[in-house]
């Protein structure tokens, strides 16, 4: 069963050119800015959100081709269930990420930590509002004994 065909809002301009040396979360992009270009007819739905320190990007992943069930994710050098990591190659190659909003001119964003390449589509944004988003005790599975904790940008695993 196909669910629907998603239209892009818009695109994200970032500097990483390509997948390789990227981000592997906004986390690690330090003070790394990126513009987003929200197509006209979606630019009304703007209004209000520059009140928003963060907000949430929902993107796609538009170089990913094909996927795997299993897979290394950049933190660790076991492989592990795709579900289990936050790898672009994915069924639905969805990603997501939390930004910081810095300025809204008109149609184009300007965000904190980018963690995308240049030309990603992007499907939408929503407000990151911490009371919401913020979870404690939280569990964080295979992360807390991953063996490349100290990984920050992507190599090419999954570009090939």
């Amino acid at each position: 069963m196909k669910i629907n065909e998603f239209s892009p809002i818009g695109l994200i301009h970032s500097p990483y050119k390509k997948p390789e040396g990227v981000p592997i979360q906004p986390v690690y992009s330090g003070e790394i800015t990126a513009e987003i270009e929200i197509y006209p007819e979606f630019q009304q739905g703007l209004q209000d959100l520059d009140g928003f320190s963060h907000i949430i990007l929902l993107y796609f992943f538009h170089k990913s081709k094909e996927y795997r069930l299993l897979c290394r994710p950049f933190l660790d050098n076991k492989e592990r269930g795709l579900f289990a990591t936050r790898a672009p190659k994915r069924p639905n190659p969805i990603g997501l990420s939390i930004v910081k909003l810095l300025k809204i001119d008109e149609n184009m964003i300007t965000i904190g930590s980018p963690d995308m390449i240049d030309g990603t589509p992007l499907l939408d944004i929503k407000p990151y509002i911490d009371v919401f988003d913020v979870k404690k005790k939280v569990k964080n599975g295979w992360y807390d004994t991953a063996a490349n904790r100290a990984q920050t940008t992507a190599d090419d695993r999954f570009i090939k």
